[in-house]
């Protein structure tokens, strides 16, 4: 059958895309990709570390409204303190956060930078680290 015959029109120099041509625009993409990647990977975990200063700052507001309210700040280990009702009926925290890597926030009284330490063992969930794995405490 001849395109012309059947009122198509026929042409030999029809334009698209070579497979070489899209596998440079793919290592193009891929080098971009690896390049900007990175940076909104660290600027995640920059996220992570503000919001576990904040979190620190909230539980420790609702420590020194405890103490207000007790004369006293909880004993060690005794965060749980704020988030269950007492005699009073009265709670301080409607629960207790853990921090953004999903570990639980140490609390110390008396600590030794203050009347209470918060912290939390950063990203890797364990005492000391750098970066982004390192302790983050109430009194940084």
């Amino acid at each position: 059958m001849d395109c012309q015959t059947n009122g198509l029109n026929c042409r030999s120099d029809e334009k698209g895309f070579t497979l070489l041509e899209i596998m440079v625009v793919l290592v193009i993409i891929g080098v971009l990709a690896a390049l900007v990647a990175p940076r909104f990977l660290e600027r995640a975990d920059e996220a992570k570390v503000d919001a576990c200063k904040v979190q620190m700052k909230n539980i420790g507001q609702a420590l020194k409204l405890y103490r207000l309210q007790h004369g006293k700040y909880p004993a060690s280990g005794g965060l749980q303190a704020l988030a269950t009702a007492g005699k009073d009926g009265k709670r301080y925290m409607d629960s207790l956060p853990k921090d953004p890597w999903g570990n639980d926030f140490v609390y110390l009284s008396p600590g030794v930078h203050g009347d209470f330490d918060i912290l939390s063992y950063g990203a890797d969930g364990h005492a000391g680290g750098s970066g982004f794995d390192a302790d983050i405490g109430s009194w940084q």
